[in-house]
């Protein structure tokens, strides 16, 4: 496996977009290809403005701003994905879709090239036996915003060859990240940690034992967490959460899981946090 020079990424959404600046900024040139022109300039203009935002704070240069959006090129055709080593599929959270364009790339890239996907909760085992290159298929599940955390976790399926796992290892690690081995299960590693602790925040707030505010200061000031859980809530939206706790409960089949009685009905009021103006907190 030669070393990765250029990387592919489909979609130049939050992800793809932040993907793709982590990439240029670590001197490897990218291709990112969304379907419409309106949402590969939007990608575009973000990776720029984040980039402005590292010069105001003295982290970048302007030769470095330069250089960096040089190396990234944005299209809406799959042809030109044909030089990369690796693509990363960074699209919606939908299964139907992912497996649509993985299915799409087979016809295109070359057998040895590695494809990743970026799904947060999608079996990668499951989306590697969709391609005719299961073994050169894994995860590389970045984090929000993708140039300031340092995780990436590195998921593989039954089907990952050592090889594809080493290559975007060493990826991820030239992209000044630090990956996480991960095997296939549900959340991977962080998700199902995160989601059912605040899930039991919940339980703990339903049960009056103590408020939203002081809830959250305990978690802030006892396990050194930058925000607490409830408020996190908020912020990924009440709806994610509960959506993510159905899944455990349905793939794991454990009562653990079960989403709190409170949590639905929040979400059944349409309160889903910051993007509704009401949550846990009000807005």
């Amino acid at each position: 496996m030669s070393s990765i020079q250029t990387v592919g990424i489909i979609g130049a959404g939050t992800m793809g977009n932040g993907i793709a600046q982590a990439c240029a900024v670590s001197g490897i040139r990218v291709v990112m290809v969304d379907v419409a022109q309106a949402a590969v300039d939007k990608g575009l203009a973000t990776v720029a403005g984040s980039l402005d935002r590292l010069i105001k704070k003295e982290k970048l240069s302007a030769e470095g701003k330069a250089a960096a959006l040089a190396l990234i090129t944005g299209s809406t055709s799959y042809d030109d994905l044909k030089g990369a080593q690796l693509v990363i599929e960074a699209a919606t959270e939908n299964e139907g879709l992912k497996v649509k364009i993985l299915q799409q790339l087979d016809g295109i890239l070359a057998p040895d090239v590695i494809v990743a996907t970026n799904t947060s909760s999608i079996s990668i085992t499951k989306l590697a036996a969709v391609t005719q290159r299961s073994d050169r298929f894994i995860g590389m599940h970045f984090f929000n915003p993708v140039p300031m955390m340092a995780l990436v976790e590195i998921i593989r399926g039954l089907q990952t060859s050592d090889a594809t796992h080493d290559a975007v290892k060493t990826l991820a690690e030239a992209l000044g990240k630090t990956p996480i081995t991960v095997k296939n299960a549900p959340g991977f590693v962080v998700n199902r940690i995160l989601v059912p602790m605040i899930n039991e925040a919940f339980f703990v707030l339903a049960e009056g034992i103590a408020t939203p505010e002081d809830i959250d200061a305990g978690m802030k000031l006892g396990t050194n967490q930058p925000i607490g859980p409830l408020a996190l809530a908020d912020m990924i939206g009440l709806d994610v959460c509960l959506a993510v706790m159905n899944v455990y409960m349905a793939e794991f089949n454990d009562s653990k899981y079960r989403p709190a009685p409170l949590l639905k009905e929040m979400v059944a009021a349409g309160w889903l946090g910051r993007k509704t103006g009401r949550g846990v907190y009000t807005y």
